[in-house]
């Protein structure tokens, strides 16, 4: 069986998306979780500066989202031909549009500037972005893409809880109940529940 090792933040973010994957999948793997503290030491051990990246039999691979794609592949969450993959990766990139745009406002050091910035957002932004992820995932029963659980799915459900802190949207939930129920239906899948039983407490 592949040595497989996976380097991220102690946090969910990014990284748990390839986490709750690879528990998915039945995969054993190390879950290095590297403080903030041994960051700038560990930095240029990485392939481009940056996590996640996962290891496997010793060869390194980065970002978030062709680990995910390479994943689904693997654990048959992917689409049945290129048209269906296209799909995927289009819903996918909506997720990261929000989320990037929620992360201009997040890491803004100016207050004022981060004020005004999430006003604007949170007024022009935010809920287009939102209300058609909400009827993507109707429209899908329940899922990001293709009517089915697909690696898309896993992407959304890791990233959840830190997309509501970067919005400050703590009533998401409320808003957007498809949100929560596709977070849900990913988190629940047998062997991803065993994951997130036994895996450290975090926020997002």
């Amino acid at each position: 069986m592949s040595k497989v090792e996976f380097y991220y933040f102690p946090i969910k973010a990014l990284g748990e998306p390839v986490r709750l994957l690879l528990s998915y999948g039945g995969q054993e793997f190390e879950d290095n979780r590297v403080v903030p503290e041994k960051w700038p030491e560990f930095k240029p051990k990485t392939p481009f500066g940056q996590m996640p990246f996962l290891v496997i039999n010793g060869k390194q691979y980065a970002q978030c989202t062709p680990i995910c794609r390479y994943l689904g592949r693997k654990y048959g969450l992917a689409g049945a031909d290129l048209e269906e993959d296209f799909e995927i990766d289009q819903n996918v990139e909506l997720v990261h549009d929000l989320r990037a745009k929620a992360a201009q406002v997040q890491y803004e050091e100016d207050a004022a500037t981060k004020a005004k910035r999430h006003e604007k957002y949170t007024r022009e932004i935010y809920p287009n972005l939102l209300t058609k992820l909400d009827e993507i995932i109707r429209k899908n029963n329940g899922h990001l893409a293709l009517g089915k659980l697909t690696w898309g799915d896993f992407i959304f459900a890791g990233i959840y809880e830190y997309l509501k802190v970067m919005l400050q949207a703590p009533d998401l939930d409320e808003k957007f109940p498809s949100l929560r129920a596709l977070e849900q239906a990913v988190l629940n899948l047998p062997k991803v529940k065993e994951y997130v039983a036994k895996a450290p407490k975090c926020d997002y």
